[in-house]
């Protein structure tokens, strides 16, 4: 069993209201949200050290956008 562990997280109004958009519209608990971000972010940084770049493209235009990391 994995042991669960309390955090308090202090948000602006206006991060507290994005939280709970995205959470809505993912259909997610706000738990599952920053649980999920987490790994999103865990996943990207992993490739970047491995000298990885990750890129966004336009479906349509095939324009890439590479995502840069702020260390």
């Amino acid at each position: 069993m994995v042991e669960k562990r309390t955090m308090t997280l202090n948000l602006s109004s206006q991060e507290m209201d994005l939280v709970d958009r995205l959470a809505d519209e993912k259909g997610l608990s706000k738990t599952a949200l920053v649980r999920q971000a987490l790994r999103l972010y865990q996943s990207i940084t992993d490739r970047i050290e491995r000298g990885e770049k990750v890129f966004f493209e336009h479906p349509s235009t095939k324009e890439k956008a590479e995502l840069m990391m702020l260390n």
